[in-house]
């Protein structure tokens, strides 16, 4: 059995990846920082469905709790999946936030990064030693590193960076068989940023050439597509999965 760990996996992107991969026949490891019992379920789900999960918690801002996370990760490997290591690791935590440049604090900037390029950067390099060679490592960007829209600056910084973060994994990681892709989602229905409403929802619908926004499990089944062997061949890209946003 292959194995997976997924951060932010207890709702959204990240808990719809979860089930995909499972299905596929993959172990998951699903963490969560703030919401146990969300991530109770998506364990819970999976193991309805004959598959299996544990849950871990994870704050992908605090790089200081990573070491506790590993320890817990190895120890779970073994009692769980009776492994000592895993196989892909998907950083998919984080937040938004919506603010133009001019009113951006440094602690709202210092948090952004922290998650979604500090976070990513730092835990993959404390998991590398887990992972076994042949893995792979999905980044979860966005589409607003193509696409700017005002108001979310730092975090479509962030995500540019972890896109180029990418490749530079996918150079650095390939001598082990390791392969390191980016996946960018357009606008998605999730709880990110505090959601879409309905007049918000309209005008993305309308700038996207299959006419809608896109729902979590658009982009968990890329996810879990990504990581099968179909798909071995795929290293070092960035793949928009936004249904045609503004082209």
């Amino acid at each position: 059995m292959k194995i997976v760990i997924i951060t932010g996996s207890s709702r959204g992107l990240g808990a719809s990846a979860a089930i995909e991969c499972s299905r596929k026949g993959m172990g998951v490891v699903v963490t969560y920082n703030s919401s146990p019992d969300k991530a109770g379920e998506v364990v819970k789900e999976i193991a309805q469905s004959g598959g299996k999960a544990v849950a871990l918690k994870l704050d992908v801002g605090n790089t200081g709790s990573f070491p506790a996370f590993r320890d817990a990760v190895a120890a779970d490997l073994q009692s769980v999946f009776g492994r000592s290591d895993f196989d892909y690791l998907v950083n998919n935590a984080g937040y938004g936030l919506f603010n133009p440049i001019t009113t951006v604090t440094e602690e709202q900037f210092d948090g952004l990064f922290n998650v979604h390029l500090k976070g990513p950067f730092f835990l993959t390099q404390i998991l590398l030693p887990l992972m076994a060679d042949g893995g792979q490592i999905i980044n979860v960007t966005s589409a607003t590193t193509r696409v700017a829209t005002a108001g979310v600056a730092p975090y479509a910084a962030f995500k540019g960076g972890l896109e180029v973060l990418t490749r530079y994994m996918a150079k650095e990681f390939g001598g082990r068989g390791i392969r390191a892709n980016s996946i960018a989602p357009g606008a998605i229905r999730t709880e990110l940023g505090g959601g879409l409403n309905d007049e918000f929802e309209s005008i993305l619908a309308g700038q996207t050439a299959l006419g809608r926004v896109g729902e979590p499990a658009d982009v968990g089944g890329v996810v879990a597509s990504l990581l099968s062997n179909d798909n071995c061949w795929i290293n070092a890209q960035n793949i928009e999965v936004a249904g045609g946003y503004i082209i």
